[in-house]
């Protein structure tokens, strides 16, 4: 049995790479995997899409290629450039030589020699430790051209370079696109993968991820951490902090050997956990403190 084989196995993967998650999400990552076709990944900022691409190279051995989407990103950007300095030179080199003949010389400039692979052409690339896993980050932050031309490149996993032809991937790439939902991706794009919403955990799943991530925090302040943020993400806030800052919190917290929370740590530390400063100005003073009982009330046996 490989570790692929089975949802569990997919699950006991994921884990001993310090990604814990539930039953649904190992399991479209498993029909994922055994019917080779995309996943996409929607969900708030800091839930973890972006960390299964990297637990899942990591787990498999294999090669992780990432593209991190930006408002104007292009084909020609994500795929392949020629390096145009480096054909500048050949082709003064070949003047200084006397000439070359035009022909041979334009196959030259645009050869492998002078390629330079963006993303999507790497992925298409053979690889020696089986195909790679292409993460396409934040593709809600691209427009809809962009897309359009990705339909083509994960319908059938191929590139067009004009001068060049046609390369196709002769092991398709383990392909997890991610959308932190800023606006709506195209239901067409949409029908090539799998598909799955990445919510924030219940307190117990967090607890799981806290101690895979932060192993050396205390039971106590690691449950105190946990409900403490997941109180806050109930309150009326610009940006809700997600489990990425969780574990940056507590971490933080263990550099400053803290043992319990309080409203002075709190107050000292919250830019680790809120990152806009009007939600961090509305747990000033008696909120922190309010919001703190608040979460040790729960923590409480009933």
């Amino acid at each position: 049995m490989t570790q692929t084989d089975t949802i569990d196995a997919v699950q006991d993967m994921l884990a001993s790479q310090g990604y814990v998650c539930g039953r649904a999400l190992a399991t479209v990552v498993f029909l994922s995997l055994k019917l080779g076709r995309p996943l996409f990944l929607e969900g708030e900022a800091g839930v973890g899409k972006t960390e299964i691409a990297k637990a899942l190279a990591a787990g498999l051995g294999r090669r992780l290629i990432r593209l991190q989407c930006y408002e104007g990103l292009d084909a020609s950007t994500a795929v392949y450039e020629w390096n145009f300095p480096a054909q500048m030179v050949a082709i003064r080199t070949a003047e200084a030589a006397g000439g070359a003949d035009r022909s041979t010389l334009r196959t030259e400039l645009f050869s492998d020699e002078f390629l330079v692979e963006r993303p999507l052409l790497q992925a298409m690339r053979p690889d020696t430790h089986g195909a790679p896993v292409l993460l396409i980050d934040e593709l809600d932050r691209t427009d809809e051209p962009f897309e359009a031309f990705l339909l083509e490149a994960l319908s059938d996993f191929q590139v067009t370079i004009p001068e060049l032809g046609t390369v196709q991937a002769p092991e398709p790439p383990i392909v997890i696109v991610t959308s932190n939902r800023t606006r709506e991706v195209h239901d067409a794009l949409k029908r090539r993968c799998l598909y799955h919403w990445v919510d924030y955990p219940d307190f117990d799943r967090e607890i799981e991820i806290l101690h895979a991530r932060a192993p050396e925090a205390a039971e106590t302040l690691s449950r105190e951490v946990v409900a403490f943020v997941q109180r806050l993400r109930t309150e009326d806030l610009f940006k809700k902090p997600g489990v990425a800052e969780t574990i940056d919190w507590a971490k933080c917290l263990l550099a400053l050997d803290v043992i319990n929370l309080s409203p002075e740590v709190i107050g000292d530390t919250l830019g680790a956990i809120l990152k806009y400063q009007d939600d961090i100005q509305k747990l000033q003073g008696s909120e922190a403190k309010r919001i703190l009982d608040e979460a040790k009330a729960t923590l409480e046996p009933a």
